[in-house]
């Protein structure tokens, strides 16, 4: 019988006191400055990309899930060190479902699930990633768009979720103020949009999640914006600071709720 792991319990603890200590601060108003250069990323939290398979596959050999990698989860890596006192692991990791190695992550990153058919789960995949869930890991899933990317979405976690509710989180949801106090969902647009214009066939960003028996949420599901668009894009003279600085605030809370939960 295979062991069953959970993710590492120091976590909970590790960050009460974080939240004692640190301190919002603002992200920089001139984003193509690096404020960045002189922290101490020595640590602890670990930034893991989810890889997964689907129906097609780039020319280059990379699929959706590789999409702003790694400029997006560097730049976040980085906002946690200068926006809190969370300690980082300075490179992010990718990992498939298939990998034992996700049961030492409390936090999982997904994006794109919606595009080319959404992703193709194995038996195995969705095994760990349920008992990953159940067992206190959060998943935060990122960028896809529209009715048709939602129901490849849907038919793809089907098995994932087996019969739980999906269920859209209202604005004054604690996950939208347990750090800085954002006004619910936020449409952060991707790069060469700055008039923030929907890109398919809704024209509002809203959170929908998955809960445990307790009321946590398991996945924390972000449909019609792009989050990692505004960390990817942070010192690019094009992109808008506003919605970088959205995305920072969104993806601080959404790792404060999930290790605080």
């Amino acid at each position: 019988m295979r062991k069953i792991r959970t993710p590492r319990l120091h976590w909970l603890t590790y960050f009460t006191l974080v939240l004692l200590l640190a301190l919002p601060s603002a992200m920089p108003a001139n984003a193509n400055q690096d404020p960045y250069a002189d922290v101490d990323v020595t640590g602890e939290f670990a930034f893991v990309r989810v890889q997964y398979e689907t129906m097609f596959r780039s020319r280059w050999g990379s699929g959706t899930w590789a999409i702003d990698y790694p400029d997006a989860d560097l730049n976040f890596l980085r906002g946690i060190a200068r926006l809190t006192n969370v300690r980082i692991l300075p490179e992010p990791l990718v990992l498939r479902l298939s990998d034992e190695r996700i049961f030492e992550y409390p936090f999982l990153y997904m994006l794109e699930v919606g595009r080319a058919g959404g992703p193709l789960f194995s038996a195995v995949e969705v095994e760990n990633l349920r008992e990953y869930l159940l067992r206190g890991g959060f998943l935060m899933i990122d960028d896809f768009w529209g009715t048709q990317e939602w129901m490849a979405f849907e038919n793809a976690f089907a098995p994932v979720f087996a019969g739980r509710e999906i269920i859209e989180l209202p604005h004054d949801h604690e996950i939208f103020s347990v750090y800085y106090d954002i006004d619910g969902p936020q449409m952060i647009p991707a790069l060469g949009n700055p008039e923030n214009r929907p890109e398919r066939d809704v024209d509002r960003a809203s959170a929908h999640a998955v809960l445990d028996d307790d009321g946590r949420i398991m996945v924390l599901i972000n449909w019609n914006t792009d989050i990692g668009d505004g960390w990817e894009h942070t010192y690019h003279p094009g992109y808008p600071t506003r919605y970088a600085n959205q995305a920072y605030q969104l993806g601080l809370n959404f790792l404060i709720y999930a290790m605080t939960h």
